[in-house]
């Protein structure tokens, strides 16, 4: 297991000053990438089959920092 880090950029870092729409523009891409992946599962033509775990977190990263923006917009 890795150690965090303090100085070491995550990949939240980098997605957090990206506008609304960008944000939202990635998660429908990263959805399209995983449905397209999947049926080549059921093909048996999958080449990197880790690409499903890095891409749902992608997704979950992506609608994370959105629902943030969200509520902090309602805030102020």
């Amino acid at each position: 297991m890795s150690k965090y880090q303090k100085d070491k950029p995550t990949a939240a870092t980098a997605i957090r000053p990206l506008a609304p729409a960008e944000l939202q523009k990635r998660i429908r891409e990263a959805r399209e990438e995983l449905l397209s992946l999947r049926l080549k599962k059921a093909t048996g033509a999958v080449e990197n089959p880790a690409r499903f775990r890095a891409l749902r977190r992608d997704v979950a990263r992506c609608m994370t920092v959105l629902s943030g923006k969200s509520v902090a917009a309602k805030k102020k």
